[in-house]
């Protein structure tokens, strides 16, 4: 029998990203971030959008903001949602 091997892709990291984020899980979505660059994926504007999402969901305005810094660093241009997420995330910080 042949044996298949999967490898993940900037898709699959991604719908686990946004899977963290509705399971309210914003360590675990930061960590596949961090994880995602040290395989030598590059991360996309919908990784980055469910990485704030997620910190927004967690309350993690900081974490957040920093994304969306990280970012405009990379030249990766944030869009509506990406914005969205990261308001909604500074209007619940303390």
């Amino acid at each position: 029998m042949i044996e298949a091997t999967l490898e993940p892709d900037v898709i699959s990291y991604s719908a686990g990203i946004s899977a963290c984020e509705k399971g309210e899980q914003w360590q675990r979505a930061l960590a596949l971030l961090k994880e995602m660059r040290e395989a030598t994926l590059e991360p996309n504007v919908i990784s980055y959008s469910a990485g704030i999402s997620a910190c927004e969901k967690g309350d993690q305005w900081h974490s957040a903001l920093m994304l969306l810094s990280e970012m405009w660093e990379i030249k990766l241009k944030p869009d509506a949602l990406s914005y969205n997420a990261g308001i909604s995330a500074c209007e619940k910080g303390e």
